[in-house]
Order: structure tokens, then C-alpha cells, then sequence
């Protein structure tokens, strides 16, 4: 997610970190800089010239040129800047006092619109919220059948119906979830592969019908500079009042999340970033301005681990360490648990610290995690608690087992017994503590 952008600003701060001494000069040179990076990203020319022009206000001023740390203080400008240009503060979703709370999904064909449903039903429904997803698109043949896949996969209702009339659909779909005691409804509905007059006084149709307490616009970041043009279109027609962007883990250049906001007016409300349902993420302007110049985000990494990490089993482990009895059975159970945490590659974003640059060139390739996982599911019980007993002719099987190699397997093992090692040795006080490389 922003890997380009983040990539290019790194090197512009990085230069800017260094200088000892600021001037006018200097500064006018590195925000020609940011304007390049920025229109590059595909962010929109207008919104980039008035970023520009805000921080260039602020860097000018002689709080930061009698800094003793002025580079420092021209970054945090831009971080406070671009946190303001991304709304500032999250914008949590509304459901409005009636029941259920109707939220309308709105957008072109082909921009994650039925996905984002499903996506959307799962994480309201870990937030305590009964969901309801209505199938209101009534010309894609599969687009009805998809949300009930999802609906059957995250066992939450779909309401579904033969008509040709989509307004008369939300509104059955509410009946059906006022009767049901759902309190939540969220309406999926037709897209086209481009903006017309038949599809947007559908979609107001269906609006006026329910009373939405949110109009979501679900965008298609990779369209760049087309999803800010679109957003425009669909903001004079429908007036929304959220913005979601999907596809974020494709080539996408980021400019759409920098421009959308100040050019609709309107708080983006999520990202998503996958095919996965658990893939979703709410939009904090701050963590991700944070992310996108390398300083990491710590508290969203905190919140996934939090969700991924079991507290009983965690205290249990603790004792295993401290007795020095941690085997191949907990080594499995903690890279379930990092599995559950999200993309690897994703994760090393939030890390202070792990910036651009210390990263460059590096593909974390998750399926590791997957043929490690075979491994040790393809040993018995009592080999994964006692990795010394594995000989020969047991790593033969286990590979066979695992559909890996000989070689993989010992690797495992080797990282696994070194892994042990670091633990003893920090029970003992740390001394020539290595940590095992390239796991």
C-alpha cells in the first residue's frame, strides 16, 4: 500500500533530515521535489499545488529556521499537512437512529462494490452489529449469487428476489430485517462501466426508498486520477458521504486516497487492501500519513495483534520459555497467529523504523510461512515435541508428507533449533545473543 509514494518521499525527507542549516533556497528546491513525487503518485495538480503552498507557508516560518533540528521539524510539517489533507481524524460510520441502519454502497462496475459487502457484514458483525446484506444489483447475473457465496461463507443473512425493481428490493429487505431483529442493513447495487444518467436515478431512487444513514462510494484506486473524476460525479448526483477505496494492495500509485478527500469534501471511511474478507481496514489519516513517510504505525500493528493473538495461550507460552520447554507445537501455534495478523509485507510497513529504503529490493513471500506450516503439520505428535528423535528417513517421510523437500525441512529444523538457542541464551542473560537470519 503507497510503496512507490512512500519509496520516492523517503529519499526527499531523508535529503531534507540531513541539512544542518535551512534556507529559503533549500527548502523551495525540496518542495519542488515533494510537488514531482506527489504528481507522480497521480495525485490531482490542484490538490498538490495547495499542499505545497501550505507547507512552504509553514517551513518558511522562523520556528523552523532557527531550529536547532529545522530538517526534523520540515518533516513533521509535512506529516501534520498531509494528515490534514487526508481528513484528520477517523470518521467513524453512522447507522442513525432507526432501525436497521441502512448503509448504501455506490460506485462503477468492477470497483469491489459486492466484495467490499461482505467485507464490510464481517467487520460490523465483530463489532457486535447483526448485518443484513440485500442483493439490489439487478443486471449483473452474478452479482446476486456472489453476495450469497459471501453470506454463506460468513453465515450472515442475504436477502435476495426475483424483480426487475431495485428500489422494491431494499425495501423488502429492510421488512425482512426489521422481522428478523437485524440491526444493520447494507445494500449492494448495480454498477456500470461508466457513469450514466439510468444507473445514478436508480441508485437516488433506491436512496430516497431507504433513507441510508450512510451513502458509502466505493472507489477503484488503481483508476488513479478516473476514481477522483468519478467520485465528483456521484458526490453532485448522490451527495455520499463516505469514501471507501479497494484494490490498495495493486500498483496503485496512491495519488486517489491524497486527492479524493480534498477534492469531494468527504472522509474516506475505509481501505481495502485484498481478496480476503478480513482485509479491511478503517481509515486513520494519521497512522497512514505515518506509514507513508516510513515512520511505521505502531498502533495499528498493536490492534492486529491484539485480534490475531490468543491471551490464554500467550500466558502459557510465557511459562514454556521460562522452563525453556518451547517445542515445534508452539512454533506452529505462533505462525498461525502471524498468519492471522495480515500480509508480512504489510506488517513491515507499520514497524518504525522499517522504512523504504531498509526494505527495498525485499518480497516477503507469505507461502514460506505455508510450506513451513505443512512441514510441521506432516510430523507426529511426538516429533513436533521432540525435534531430536527426526532422522534421516523421518525427514524423508515428512518432506514426502509435505510435499516439500529434504532440504526444506532441514532448514526448518536448523531455524527452529537456533531459534531455542536465542531463547536459552536470553533466559541466561542475553550474552552473544544472535537472532537466527532469514526466517
Amino acid at each position: 500500500m503507497f510503496q512507490e509514494l512512500s519509496e520516492k518521499l523517503e529519499g526527499v525527507l531523508r535529503n531534507l533530515r540531513g541539512q544542518g542549516k535551512l534556507t529559503e533556497k533549500n527548502i523551495a528546491e525540496s518542495m519542488r521535489e515533494v510537488r514531482r513525487v506527489l504528481l507522480e503518485a497521480d495525485v490531482n495538480y490542484k490538490v498538490a499545488k495547495q499542499f505545497i503552498a501550505e507547507v512552504e507557508q509553514r517551513a518558511l516560518g522562523q520556528e523552523v529556521l532557527r531550529s536547532i533540528t529545522p530538517g526534523q521539524m520540515v518533516v513533521k510539517i509535512i506529516y501534520d499537512e498531509m494528515t490534514r489533507l487526508l481528513g484528520e481524524k477517523e470518521a467513524p460510520l453512522q447507522f442513525g437512529k432507526a432501525l436497521p441502519g441502512v448503509i448504501l454502497l455506490a460506485g462503477l462496475q468492477g470497483s469491489g462494490k459486492t466484495t467490499f459487502a461482505g467485507k464490510l457484514a464481517r467487520h460490523l458483525r465483530k463489532k457486535g452489529r447483526n448485518p443484513l446484506m440485500i442483493a439490489a444489483d439487478i443486471y449483473r447475473p452474478a452479482a446476486v449469487e456472489q453476495l450469497k457465496v459471501l453470506g454463506r461463507s460468513l453465515s450472515i443473512p442475504v436477502y435476495a428476489e426475483e424483480s426487475r425493481d431495485a428500489a422494491a428490493i431494499a425495501v423488502h429487505g429492510l421488512d425482512y430485517a426489521r422481522k428478523n431483529l437485524l440491526d444493520t442493513a447494507i445494500i449492494d447495487t448495480a454498477g456500470r462501466l461508466h457513469i450514466d444518467a439510468e444507473m445514478m436515478a436508480e441508485v437516488s431512487r433506491i436512496k430516497e426508498a431507504t433513507a441510508p444513514a450512510e451513502i458509502l462510494f466505493v472507489a477503484d484506486s488503481m483508476t488513479g486520477q478516473d476514481a477522483v473524476t468519478t467520485a465528483r460525479a456521484f458526490q453532485e448526483q448522490l451527495d455520499f458521504t463516505g469514501v471507501v477505496l479497494t484494490k490498495m494492495d495493486g500498483d496503485a500509485r496512491g495519488g486517489a486516497a491524497l486527492s479524493i478527500r480534498a477534492v469531494t469534501g468527504k472522509p474516506i471511511k475505509f481501505v481495502s487492501a485484498g481478496e480476503k474478507l478480513d482485509e479491511l481496514e478503517p481509515f486513520h489519516p494519521d497512522r497512514l500519513a505515518s506509514r507513508i513517510l516510513g515512520m511505521g504505525d505502531v498502533v495499528s500493528l498493536v490492534e492486529k495483534a491484539q485480534e490475531a493473538v490468543d491471551l490464554e495461550k500467550a500466558v502459557k507460552l510465557e511459562k514454556k520459555l521460562r522452563r525453556a520447554e518451547f517445542n515445534l507445537e508452539d512454533f506452529l501455534d505462533q505462525l498461525q497467529q502471524l498468519k492471522r495478523m495480515g500480509p508480512l509485507q504489510e506488517i513491515l510497513t507499520m514497524i518504525p523504523g522499517a522504512n523504504a529504503r531498509a526494505f527495498r529490493g525485499i518480497q516477503v513471500d507469505d507461502r514460506a510461512l505455508v510450506r513451513v506450516e505443512a512441514i510441521i503439520r506432516s510430523m507426529t505428535v511426538q516429533e513436533r515435541n521432540n525435534p531430536n528423535i527426526i532422522n534421516g528417513s523421518r525427514r524423508k517421510r515428512i518432506a514426502r508428507g509435505s510435499g516439500t523437500s529434504v532440504q526444506d525441512v532441514n532448514r526448518v529444523l536448523n531455524q527452529f533449533s537456533m531459534i531455542v538457542k536465542m531463547m536459552k541464551t536470553m533466559k541466561h542473560g542475553g550474552r552473544g545473543m544472535r537472532l537466527p537470519i532469514g526466517f
